[in-house]
């Protein structure tokens, strides 16, 4: 099965949730509390172990890159920008309420690495 891929990301300036659609009709809800709190990279998260949310107070998105055809990176406001997101792993990371359910994102859970 493939990964459904974005078709638009949308993240207005001042805002502080991100919507990403997707090709299989999915529209996905990321506040950037979650998306900044959950950054996969070294940096925050170490090289093994499970992903942990991580407190932050920048939470603003100033730039958005594509990463070939299979992730974004975000620019944060204080210049933090290692974190590579793929695909999968910004779904897994969807907090519209039949993911966040789910997915138990919003309890700011630990989550396995398997599947990013």
């Amino acid at each position: 099965m493939n990964m459904p891929t974005p078709t638009e990301v949308r993240a207005p300036s001042g805002s502080n949730v991100m919507e990403i659609t997707w090709d299989d009709g999915h529209v996905s809800v990321h506040p950037h509390e979650i998306l900044r709190g959950y950054c996969p990279c070294a940096v925050c998260q170490g090289h093994s172990g499970p992903i942990r949310f991580v407190e932050t107070t920048e939470l603003a998105v100033t730039a958005i890159d594509e990463v070939g055809n299979y992730a974004l990176c975000f620019t944060w406001s204080d210049g933090h920008s290692t974190g590579i997101y793929d695909f999968r792993y910004l779904r897994r990371l969807c907090a519209c309420p039949s993911c966040a359910a789910a997915s138990g994102i919003g309890s700011r859970a630990t989550l396995a690495r398997s599947g990013t």
